[in-house]
């Protein structure tokens, strides 16, 4: 069975997209039903050939979150994010990400129906139990992401390690702090070199 190619658009200096599936031009909004229903495709500047389909995706989610109503994106998200431009965790930033939404796309039905649930009856104690099960669902996911890093870096587990009861010794937090203290310095050595 042949996997079936993705659609080819490309995008005009005009800004004009034209998908070349359809001999059609189309716009951001036709873009984003495509991904909606599962249709895959690549965007190509017309001129150089260069692909861009990222930007594309970037430009349609900030259409999206620019909609009164529509934005998902916190905004301390956001900054988060953006710190990690330049930062030594920006490797790993993506992979989490993909892990984390391809989780929540795996459980989507399950969760969806338990919404469903809460808003048929009374509200308190489904949509509490929902948002717990959302919590716990995220906690495993940065505990198995915690466990894969530390195939990685072996001083992460020490560093990463969730406090026990409610308080770290003083010893235990000099020892983090040295530790991080120096893989900055090898960082700091790794990128002079």
């Amino acid at each position: 069975m042949t996997e079936k190619q993705p659609t080819t658009i490309k995008k005009y200096a005009n800004r004009r997209l034209y998908n070349t599936g359809t001999s059609a031009y189309v716009t951001l909004e036709d873009l984003a039903d495509m991904v909606k229903k599962g249709e895959d495709f690549e965007v190509f500047d017309a001129k150089t050939g260069d692909e861009i389909t990222r930007s594309v995706l970037t430009q349609i989610i900030f259409e999206q979150e620019s909609k009164v109503g529509q934005a998902m994106l916190p905004v301390t998200f956001l900054r988060q994010l953006i710190r990690f431009y330049g930062d030594n965790m920006q490797m790993l930033v993506p992979s989490y990400l993909e892990f984390t939404i391809d989780k929540l796309t795996a459980e989507q039905q399950k969760f969806r129906d338990q919404f469903a649930s809460a808003l048929g009856g009374p509200l308190a104690e489904p949509t509490r139990q929902m948002f717990q099960q959302l919590d716990e669902q995220t906690r495993n996911n940065m505990a198995m992401f915690r466990q894969a890093l530390t195939m990685f870096n072996p001083f992460a587990a020490v560093a990463d390690e969730p406090k026990k009861g409610g308080e770290a010794s003083a010893d235990l937090d000099d020892l983090r702090r040295q530790i991080g203290d120096m893989q900055r310095k090898i960082e700091g050595l790794s990128t002079k070199s």
